[in-house]
């Protein structure tokens, strides 16, 4: 399904939304997170697949892989970190606490007994507990009854101490908050909720690097001089809460203004609350059952933080099934002779499925502006974060497409 949101705007980034999500934050974000071991250093790569831009009939289809990012595997690895070092300076004002300072472990005597807690669906839990690891306070984190054992026991080699509840995502965010009532532990969330939004502020503030890295490589690529228009026409983002679309979007909107590209954010069609609060146009829920093979994106309430972003700037909103998404896993993995083939996890893919999807049915390419010149950015947001999950969906192991991938790379 496709909506064109009637509120989409084409004028400069509002100043209220500049003081809550901007590119000096998100440059700060960059500096503070180079002092961190648990992230690859330099940008992740960013494909261009023209085998796959022709199929698709439009000129050019880069992939930004953050499955590089670091061995968590997923973008995940730049919001929690961040999330949680604001917290603590703000919590330990005045004991001479820097970001690089905890980011190196230098701090984690004075923090034994600070407890941060989040739920999770995988990857943020998984971020959170290998930053928490690092700095030196404790961690808990609530899983539902969706997650699998296998990501369970990623989170948990971390060190963090797993708690788990029947339900889906929603119920455990509701769990995670009530046990940080209960016990003073420090929620370090990527949703929002009422009363609740500096912490996701500060998760989605750290996605901007992704698009940082995105423009950098874009201003290179045409020599280094400066555009007035972005260079790209079209921008397919994953759903969930919305942090990741308000955390690209806020950038590239800020960076481009009026001439920013198109945005068009995907979800699952069973876990469509970013869909339904288009049509509404407020903050929703899902109209699903919100499981779905796309687990990080298997969320049924929206972020309101993020919508404020998403409201006035996504141009359109779409949902596919988990058998597009798991046909854009199995595309990427498989190459061709001009793309290179990449692992890209099953809630990675989903910017890709849409795409797909559009472009296949010509009332959507049209009502997306979709054309022969149009310019697109995916971003595969994970890896194979569970790799028996990947494997049983493509067919093929994680390890073995990076085989094939390093042939490709040696020809």
């Amino acid at each position: 399904m496709l909506y064109v949101n009637p509120h989409a705007t084409r004028v400069p980034y509002p100043a209220d939304l500049q003081d809550i999500m901007s590119i000096a934050r998100a440059q700060e974000s960059r500096e503070w997170l180079a002092h961190w071991d648990g992230l690859t250093p330099g940008s992740t790569p960013l494909r261009s697949l023209p085998d796959l831009a022709a199929s698709l009939g439009v000129r050019s289809v880069l992939v930004k892989d953050e499955a590089r990012r670091s061995a968590l595997g997923s973008f995940k690895a730049l919001g929690a970190p961040i999330a949680l070092v604001r917290l603590l300076l703000r919590q330990f004002e005045g004991r001479g606490f820097t970001a690089k300072s905890l980011l190196k472990g230098e701090d984690r005597d004075a923090l034994t007994g600070f407890t941060t807690i989040s739920a999770t669906d995988g990857n943020h839990g998984r971020a959170l507990a290998a930053a928490a690891q690092r700095i030196g306070c404790r961690c808990v984190i609530v899983l539902h009854a969706h997650v699998s054992d296998e990501r369970e026991q990623a989170i948990a080699a971390y060190g963090a101490e797993i708690v788990r509840i029947a339900g889906n995502y929603d119920d455990s965010v509701e769990e995670a908050a009530a046990l940080a009532a209960r016990h003073g532990w420090h929620v370090v969330s990527d949703t929002s909720y009422d009363g609740y939004e500096v912490i996701p502020r500060d998760v989605m503030q750290g996605y901007g690097t992704v698009a940082a890295e995105v423009t950098e490589t874009l201003a290179v690529q045409n020599g280094g001089a400066s555009q007035a228009a972005s260079p790209i026409t079209h921008v397919f983002l994953q759903g969930g809460v919305g942090g990741l679309a308000a955390g690209i979007v806020s950038y590239l909107w800020e960076r481009w203004g009026a001439q920013r590209p198109a945005f068009v954010v995907v979800e699952p069609e069973q876990a469509d609350c970013l869909y339904q609060s288009a049509i509404a146009g407020k903050a929703a829920s899902a109209s699903g059952s919100v499981d779905s093979v796309m687990a990080g994106l298997a969320c049924g309430e929206t972020s309101p933080l993020a919508w404020r972003f998403l409201q006035p700037s996504v141009d359109a909103f779409m949902t596919v099934t988990d058998a597009q998404a798991v046909q854009a896993m199995q595309r990427l993995a498989h190459g061709s002779d001009s793309d290179v083939p990449f692992v890209a996890g099953e809630s990675g893919v989903a910017g890709l499925a849409g795409l797909m999807r559009a472009a296949a049915t010509p009332a959507m390419a049209s009502a997306l502006g979709l054309t022969p010149d149009s310019r697109v950015l995916l971003i595969s947001t994970e890896g194979a974060t569970a790799p028996s999950v990947y494997a049983e969906l493509v067919g093929e192991s994680a390890t073995s497409v990076e085989q094939r991938q390093q042939a490709w790379l040696a020809r």
